[in-house]
């Protein structure tokens, strides 16, 4: 250990202190320096945390935040002291996540969660929304067995997918039961011990299962009030059971067969709603791969001060939820941020980026957001059409049928590896990605 070690590991109190409110882990935080010479000592395997103890967290966190700072000196010479406070803070949860926070007990925020003072969590015009009477498309997609109601239905997705860029989907074939026992197996890995989880952490989306919070925390502030995990299967390649925890594994391989199933369907149904051949959008590849991304938003003391998931645009062909009926899912639509009311039984269907590209601006992939909620844990799955940063050589553009004088090609040609890598660096920056890809 250097001497920048042991002045460090000196600073840290040995005593072992349970923090009962943010103010007490504020204080503890206050001890480490802003600025540290880097080391190269990793993290000790096999060391013990308790998820009350965050004393502990601190001192098995040192070496990693020691590195993060040099790593980011330069930045941090522009954004000060407060930003490398919020930073080892956040190194704090890496691990543990938002669940071990408010395992404390605690009855305040911390501030690196705070939303910015401009940024307006309650509705837009609440009064006006009322009068407006907004509501996020509900379809019937049992109505598509029967051939006279396809066009009905087939016109109800075109003007969901033209205006709203989310609708909710009902009688869609996946059984109740697959549904309650996804989520039922979402929490069950979030309420792990931490030991467990930690053995999935990952810092991005380039493992096949990992689990994180707010693994853009170099990209982004505030931090989210959530916990996620994710996963990855794609049709050449499926995921292997072993690669799953046992808390969710032979869920997820089910719910997942399913989700790529409605997805066929649903492309077929968006095709026909661009009047072009049912099958464009399948034989272009669009389903190549999938990417659950299983949320844990744990209750929350203060949720008027901060977001579960700040307002974004997926990237991805289409995005398939299946929420719980705690709610906070909101799509911003006329200006207005508008409920997305849990359905027993639905699912919500959003436009994704690359959706928006190859139609050329027909469909649209609106932004949407979470709010955090005093009750909890609320469970979402959000699985996402992409193949993500994973291998992908497949090229895309604007569909050539939908293209004309009048409509000529808006976008350049993509890989979704490209994209994505890019989406990934500035998710939460408040700035359309899919805007830099304009011709």
């Amino acid at each position: 250990m250097n001497r920048t070690d042991n002045r460090l590991d000196n600073r840290m109190p040995k005593t072992t202190l349970k923090f009962e409110s943010s103010s007490s882990l504020h204080k503890s935080l206050s001890m480490i320096p802003p600025h540290s010479s880097h080391t190269n000592k990793s993290l000790q395997n096999g060391s013990r945390r308790s998820t009350t103890n965050f004393n502990t967290y601190l001192h098995d966190y040192t070496s990693v935040f020691i590195s993060s700072l040099e790593k980011t000196k330069h930045h941090d010479r522009k954004i000060g002291r407060n930003r490398s406070f919020e930073r080892a803070q956040g190194f704090c949860l890496v691990e543990t996540g938002v669940k071990g926070l408010v395992d404390t007990k605690i009855t305040e925020v911390p501030r690196i969660f705070h939303v910015p003072s401009s940024t307006t969590i309650s509705n837009n015009k609440s009064s006006d929304i009322s009068s407006l009477n907004l509501t996020v498309p509900i379809i019937d997609l049992g109505d598509g067995n029967i051939s006279s109601a396809r066009n009905v239905l087939v016109s109800k997705i075109k003007e969901a997918a033209e205006n709203w860029g989310f609708f909710q989907v009902i009688n869609h074939g996946i059984p109740l039961t697959i549904l309650e026992e996804i989520k039922q197996g979402v929490r069950r890995f979030h309420e792990e011990d931490p030991e467990i989880k930690k053995q999935y952490f990952a810092k991005d989306f380039n493992k096949r299962f990992a689990y994180n919070t707010n693994f853009d925390i170099y990209h982004s502030s505030p931090m989210n009030w959530r916990d996620s995990f994710t996963c990855y299967t794609c049709v050449q390649d499926p995921l292997k059971p072993e690669e799953i925890p046992l808390a969710c594994r032979d869920v997820v391989i089910e719910y997942s067969k399913h989700v790529m199933e409605l997805g066929g369907l649903l492309f077929q149904l968006l095709s026909e709603a661009l009047g072009i051949d049912s099958e464009i959008l399948k034989n272009m590849d669009c389903l190549k791969g999938l990417l659950m991304l299983c949320h844990y938003y744990p209750p929350c003391p203060q949720p008027d001060l901060t977001l579960g998931i700040s307002k974004h645009t997926d990237n991805s062909f289409i995005t398939i939820l299946l929420q719980d009926q705690i709610g906070g899912l909101q799509v911003l639509h006329q200006d207005s941020w508008v409920d997305v009311t849990p359905i027993p039984g639905a699912l919500v269907i959003s436009i994704g980026d690359f959706m928006q590209l190859i139609t050329n601006d027909k469909f649209l992939s609106m932004e949407h957001r979470v709010r955090a909620n005093r009750e909890g844990p609320r469970i979402s799955v959000a699985c996402f059409v992409s193949s993500g940063v994973f291998p992908n050589s497949t090229v895309y553009g604007p569909i050539k049928e939908l293209l004309s004088d009048e409509n000529p090609a808006k976008y350049r040609d993509i890989t979704i590896p490209e994209y994505t890598v890019g989406y990934l660096a500035d998710i939460f920056d408040g700035k359309s990605h899919l805007s830099k890809f304009r011709i």
